[in-house]
């Protein structure tokens, strides 16, 4: 009890905490002003609801009006709640052990300091904010009437709401800020201040790790082989081998064009590139252009073309195989299935199987990422790529990082702008800083056509080099990997494409998420993963009666891919320095060097 007296005794001294910030607010002044001076001469003209959410909150406020019963009784419950848990914190104050009124999520980690537990003023806090924010939620959840792209809305923002408004986020109700601010006399401040006025000035958000910790080429990226070939869209790197026998049947793999390739080549311990080729594969990839404001008219046929299909007809020449294997992941799984279904018209049977790592087809039920298409936003969107030519891989970014706020916003404003520290190397955040450009019209037909009107799933829907195609036509075995948590491609969703595809189709569920989830090799030991030999045509069933397993799939796939790859591996390792396609330099190329 004497411990926990100092504690907040040093916590809170109202002398030692005022003369602190009174240190802080003048030294910050100068800092702030330069700032400010920098942006007085920007346009400051815009959209001012790009997200289009102030017609979804009227419409959630008509629908509450409506209805005042039932919000009177819901803030009677929440003062009710709120009387009890005063209660509950009253005793603890007089002595008695008292259990939680209310407790954080397991994987809730904002409340981890033992202050928030030990502390029982910050006790308290977290415990109503634990109580209003639920409360708020559980109010918008369960408005009737609304259209459920609205509710969604509705419901995806207010969560937004209450995560930026808990009591970790600012300074005068986090323990843990509170004790760095009298341990440094302010300097985290400062420093976090610094911090947030250079984040600022980049414009490119919050930085989440040192990018000077990384090269590409040197530790990430780093897997030796060669450029055979390189058009206005992408290079195809030929990686070396590190075995003496390959298999026959060579590895292409298309990786989303949003970010660059080497997610699956960030160290060789998590590579799955390295990993790939240790079985004896022949790998190919693709790496994407970061393309720039000249580039606006290239198409989705554009990617295809100068794309999977140019690389199929590289990757067959180059090894003498008629057929290639092909891995698509996320955006590059979706452009894959487009592919082939344009392949089924033309009755080129080059692919002898395909993988779709994490990919929608079916955009019917996309998740959170839907709340930002409707045909305000698009418009919004629309416009920005008309002026710029491109959408900056930023934005995008930041969309996907809002499906994770506390994680991937939040936990790094605590940390580089209230604690003042700076960002911790880490490959991963590297990687998914470095994102790239879409071209406007490659970017339009992609959002408009399967986003908004999900034309994909319907045969004859898109038109591809004046071909309709259709998904249902692909005969290709196709094996589809995706994660019990992704934000991105819900599993749900991805997991309809296996009731679309002639072909023979395995489903594997990994644990974990989007990345995580994928690049999750065998000596991690982590997550492990769900398969079932049947496809009911609900996801829900199929996971019902899902056998769990543990460790990572890649050594499913492995044993999947291996019959497609020849078998066994019998041809002598094929070196890309040495092959029938000229070598034009070293992997990992230029295109992959350039940055935003």
């Amino acid at each position: 009890m004497a411990d926990q007296q100092q504690q907040e005794a040093k916590l809170l001294d109202p002398k030692e905490f005022s003369s602190a910030m009174t240190d802080i607010l003048n030294r910050s002044h100068r800092i702030l002003n330069d700032f400010l001076s920098k942006q007085a001469s920007q346009d400051g003209s815009g959209d001012l609801d790009p997200l289009n959410i102030g017609n979804a909150f009227l419409e959630l406020s008509t629908k509450l009006a409506t209805d005042p019963m039932r919000l009177m009784n819901a803030q009677a419950n929440l003062w009710q709640n709120q009387m009890e848990l005063w209660q509950s914190a009253s005793l603890r104050w007089l002595g008695q052990e008292e259990e939680p009124y209310v407790k954080p999520e397991k994987d809730d980690h904002r409340f981890k300091d033992t202050a928030w537990n030990d502390i029982q003023l910050f006790d308290y806090i977290k415990q109503s904010y634990l109580l209003t924010s639920r409360w708020m939620q559980d109010l918008v959840a369960g408005v009737d009437g609304l259209e459920p792209a609205t509710h969604r809305k509705v419901e995806f923002y207010t969560k937004q709401f209450v995560d930026a408004m808990a009591p970790t986020n600012f300074v005068m109700t986090n323990p843990e800020v509170l004790r760095a601010t009298a341990e440094t006399g302010g300097e985290n401040l400062i420093h976090g201040l610094q911090n947030l006025l250079e984040d600022m000035e980049r414009g490119k958000g919050i930085r989440m790790t040192d990018e000077t910790a990384f090269e590409v080429g040197v530790n990430v990226a780093a897997s030796k082989g060669k450029v055979i070939h390189r058009n206005e869209l992408m290079e195809l790197i030929q990686f070396s081998p590190s075995t003496e026998k390959v298999y026959k049947t060579p590895l292409l793999i298309v990786p989303p064009w949003i970010n660059k390739y080497y997610i699956l080549d960030l160290r060789p311990s998590n590579s799955f590139i390295k990993w790939a080729t240790d079985q004896g594969h022949t790998v190919f990839i693709i790496s994407w252009i970061n393309p720039d404001e000249k580039m606006a008219g290239e198409s989705f046929e554009d990617y295809m073309n100068l794309g999977p299909l140019k690389a199929i007809d590289i990757v067959t020449k180059t090894t003498g195989q008629e057929k290639v294997n092909a891995i698509g992941y996320c955006l590059g799984g979706t452009l894959l299935a487009a592919t082939l279904a344009y392949m089924a018209v033309k009755k080129d049977d080059r692919v002898e199987s395909a993988t779709f790592f994490t990919t929608l087809t079916d955009f019917k039920e996309a998740g959170d990422l839907s709340i930002f298409i409707d045909e305000k936003q698009l418009e919004n969107i629309d416009h920005i790529m008309e002026e710029q030519g491109y959408l900056d891989g930023s934005e995008m970014a930041t969309t996907f990082n809002m499906l994770r706020a506390n994680d991937l916003i939040w936990s790094f404003v605590v940390h580089n702008y209230l604690l003042g520290k700076d960002p911790f190397p880490f490959d991963l955040l590297y990687w998914n800083s470095d994102s790239t450009r879409m071209p406007r019209a490659m970017h339009s037909f992609y959002l408009h056509q399967m986003y908004e009107k999900n034309k994909l799933v319907e045969p004859g829907g898109i038109t591809l080099n004046g071909v309709d195609i259709d998904l249902h036509q692909v005969k290709t075995p196709i094996y589809m990997i995706s994660t019990k948590e992704d934000h991105i491609a819900p599993w749900r969703a991805t997991y309809a494409a296996t009731q679309l595809y002639k072909g023979r189709v395995r489903f594997v569920l990994a644990g974990s998420g989007h990345i995580a989830g994928v690049v999750n090799p065998p000596a991690s030991g982590k997550y492990g993963y769900w398969t079932n030999e049947k496809l009911p045509a609900s996801p829900g069933a199929w996971l019902d009666s899902a056998k769990k397993n543990e460790g990572s799939w890649w050594t499913d796939w492995q044993k999947w891919i291996q019959p497609h790859a020849g078998g066994r591996k019998t041809v002598p390792a094929r070196d890309p320095a040495k092959g029938k396609a000229k070598a034009l330099c070293d992997a990992p190329g230029e295109y992959v060097r350039v940055r935003l």
